[in-house]
């Protein structure tokens, strides 16, 4: 069975704040394009259509704290609302009860939504109705309580109340439940001044009404901005997850198989058979490399990813051994805690770039690694003693640019390469900690 398509802006409106939980479906990367267009236009695509039968739970949980707002607001305005009217020389104990219940139920609102329990739309819509018909008791108990002449500013505690649950139901059901409850006040108005007074009066309903239509706006404002900016801020997301796990991929080919081409192409000497037995241990090795990148795409297996830093290194200049670079470590005793495992396989991965560099360009096959905590971090140094290069003269290289600097960056370190001809090159990577 197809689903029925909407269009999100519409969705979000009747549906209210837990319509967010649509936002995740037909989005795709033309919705980020960074490329300059006018705001109009750009809401437009933001709304566009949405399946309302797919739902993101983790969205859908964290809509939830949209109340939060219209409770708090509730709880200030009700004291307030009080103080006012103690301060005017109102007496009525009815009303101070009132304001008591409603602050102590709006302390259990928030409570309750900042409570680790899932989710559940049933348990939402009891408290809402539960909501709503305290605060219309609550309006009428007041209206009973005080004389005509407090009627006003009696009627400011359970109507500060009543302005909180407008807006409540605006941003939590929609546009059709909060102004359903405005227009249930003009008459609830009516019915409250004819309790204190005996009398009954059209005006009075239509008092307050001008307030409450500037709360079902606001409400509705915040309601679409936050959806629409939900929205563009999943759009943005998925771009830049897609962009990273192209350069991801482009990292991986790169270290792997490009690398290991351009390493066979290299002239070498010495006897035809040494030199087609090398090229098959090569070939060898980097066919089980790949097999193994493309069964876990990339993922370290537990004892991998369970290894200190130190490991992690030391396992690295013996599998350079393998490939014909004697490489040196050289480190200080470190903190096994110290580094996250991300920007663990962040160094990892760069040393073992800048090793193949070597190993490709630098006219040696021997390379010091040294380790050691610095300014904060973790830094390492790959030093080697080769030919080295003109860094002005050298031209932009996918190797250093994304295998190396990129990777420190995206894990929030940095790189710097250092290299003059004959003098050899000195790569230095730094973590924080």
């Amino acid at each position: 069975m197809t689903s029925q398509r909407a269009g999100f802006l519409v969705t979000l409106l009747r549906r209210g704040a837990p319509a967010m939980a649509t936002a995740t479906s037909d989005l795709d990367e033309g919705m980020a394009d960074p490329a300059p267009v006018s705001a109009l236009r750009r809401m437009r695509t933001m709304a566009g259509q949405v399946d309302p039968a797919v739902r993101d739970n983790l969205l859908l949980r964290a809509t939830r704290y949209v109340a939060m707002v219209p409770l708090a607001y509730r709880i200030v305005a009700v004291l307030g609302a009080l103080g006012e009217f103690l301060a005017g020389g109102g007496d009525s104990a009815a009303v101070v009860v009132v304001a008591a219940l409603c602050v102590l139920l709006n302390v259990l609102g928030l409570r309750w939504l900042v409570r680790t329990a899932p989710f559940h739309g049933g348990a939402m819509m009891r408290l809402l109705a539960f909501d709503v018909a305290f605060t219309l008791i609550a309006y009428l108990v007041v209206a009973i309580s005080v004389p005509a002449s407090s009627f006003d500013a009696a009627m400011q505690v359970p109507g500060k109340e009543l302005l909180g649950g407008i807006a409540l139901l605006t941003l939590v059901l929609g546009l059709g439940y909060g102004a359903g409850l405005m227009v249930l006040s003009i008459p609830l108005r009516m019915l409250a001044w004819w309790a204190s007074t005996g009398m009954f009066n059209v005006k009075q309903g239509f008092a307050d009404l001008g307030t409450m239509l500037g709360v079902v706006l606001t409400a509705t404002g915040a309601l679409v901005l936050l959806g629409l900016g939900t929205r563009l801020a999943l759009a943005y997301g998925i771009r830049n997850g897609r962009l990273a796990e192209r350069a991801r991929q482009h990292r991986a080919l790169h270290d792997s198989v490009l690398q290991t081409l351009e390493l066979l192409a290299l002239p070498r000497q010495g006897e035809p058979e040494r030199q087609l037995e090398e090229v098959r241990r090569i070939a060898r090795a980097q066919a089980i490399e790949v097999r193994q990148l493309i069964e876990t795409a990339q993922r370290e297996s537990d004892e991998e990813a369970a290894r200190p830093l130190g490991e992690k290194l030391t396992a690295l200049a013996a599998e350079m051994a393998r490939e014909g670079l004697r490489a040196q470590l050289v480190m200080a005793e470190l903190d096994e805690e110290t580094l996250s495992e991300v920007r663990q396989l962040a160094i990892r991965d760069a040393a073992r770039e800048a090793m193949r560099n070597t190993l490709k360009h630098a006219g040696t096959d021997q390379v010091v690694v040294r380790v050691d905590e610095e300014d904060g971090g973790i830094t390492v140094v790959i030093r080697d003693h080769g030919k080295g290069f003109d860094e002005s003269n050298r031209p932009a290289g996918f190797g250093i640019s994304e295998s190396i600097t990129a990777r420190l960056a995206e894990a929030g370190g940095r790189a710097t390469v250092e290299s003059s001809p004959g003098s050899g090159t000195r790569v230095t990577l730094w973590m924080p900690r």
